[in-house]
């Protein structure tokens, strides 16, 4: 039988091993041969159901965004509850994954779904009182906060050189607050985040 004809590879087949792959090897790693040898296929067999290796990383952006859950605010739920919720649940969704920032970070587009699940909160978000551009703004906001702390979560940290000059605020701050990507710091910045917009929004 031919690859093309193999049972059981599809497009999501093909999504969800490079997943699997991502965390084995990282994004750097992630090659198209090394997942067809993944998958026990040849090279061109994938192909038959995606393009390019962009489109491959672009399907998997997808499934990961989606992974946090999308959908309008539950009812009664406050719409600063709704989205202080999803922006944790997004960057659990991006830390799930090795490189799940890098991954996101470097799409070129979401599935036509995804869009419309996107298009659905931002209704419910008119609803409560925003402009079309204050919801995609503060959306927009949320998100790039959000991909940008965990890349830098995600990053590999070569061993830092010793400060002999006294820092005492430096040292203070770290000494009470922990590290600037710590839960509390995450926490700090999404409250701030919301507040402004709830600010703006008033």
């Amino acid at each position: 039988m031919s690859d093309r004809r193999r049972p059981g590879l599809t497009r999501q087949t093909m999504i969800d091993a490079a997943l699997r792959l991502l965390d084995e090897v990282g994004l750097d790693g992630l090659t198209v041969r090394r997942l067809a040898a993944e998958l026990g296929v040849q090279s061109p067999a994938l192909y038959w159901h995606i393009r390019t290796k962009q489109e491959l990383l672009d399907g998997m952006a997808d499934a990961i965004v989606r992974a946090a859950g999308m959908g309008p605010p539950r009812r009664e739920e406050p719409w600063q509850e709704w989205l202080a919720r999803r922006a944790r649940a997004y960057r659990a969704s991006l830390l799930a994954h090795r490189d799940g920032a890098r991954v996101v970070a470097g799409a070129a587009t979401l599935s036509l779904e995804t869009l419309r699940m996107f298009e659905g909160e931002l209704a419910a978000m008119t609803d409560r009182g925003f402009t079309p551009v204050l919801a995609v703004r503060t959306i927009s906001t949320l998100t790039h906060y959000i991909t940008g702390f965990v890349l830098q979560e995600q990053a590999p940290r070569p061993p830092g050189q010793p400060v002999e000059e006294p820092m005492p605020i430096l040292t203070e701050s770290h000494r009470a607050g922990g590290s600037p990507l710590s839960e509390d710091a995450f926490e700090h910045g999404l409250r701030v985040i919301i507040t402004g917009t709830a600010a703006t929004l008033g």
